[in-house]
């Protein structure tokens, strides 16, 4: 799993006919101490309903393909959780609100 934020979202008019009714979010994988981008940014499927900003967890590969909404679709990516808080060591690092 990693954590990202919601940057955009994705519309696709074509696509293949497992990917239709799917939310397709832009994501940017961070370092949630920091909320700096590790990486570059990529589409995943939404199975939570995150919104842009949002703070999330994704999964990649064959994990992204083991949600209920996602079983037998053409996905590398999905948004799996949308992140409250995050304490490391007693200390809060991260709060949605």
């Amino acid at each position: 799993m990693q954590v990202a934020r919601v940057v955009g979202n994705v519309v696709a008019t074509q696509k293949d006919p497992k990917l239709v009714g799917f939310t397709l979010q832009l994501v940017q994988p961070i370092d949630i101490t920091t909320e700096m981008p590790t990486g570059s940014p990529l589409v995943a499927a939404d199975t939570v309903g995150a919104g842009v900003q949002d703070i999330v967890m994704i999964v990649g590969g064959s994990s992204a393909r083991l949600t209920i909404k996602t079983a037998d679709s053409p996905v590398d990516a999905a948004i799996v959780g949308i992140i409250d808080t995050v304490n490391i060591l007693g200390e809060t690092m991260y709060s949605r609100s």
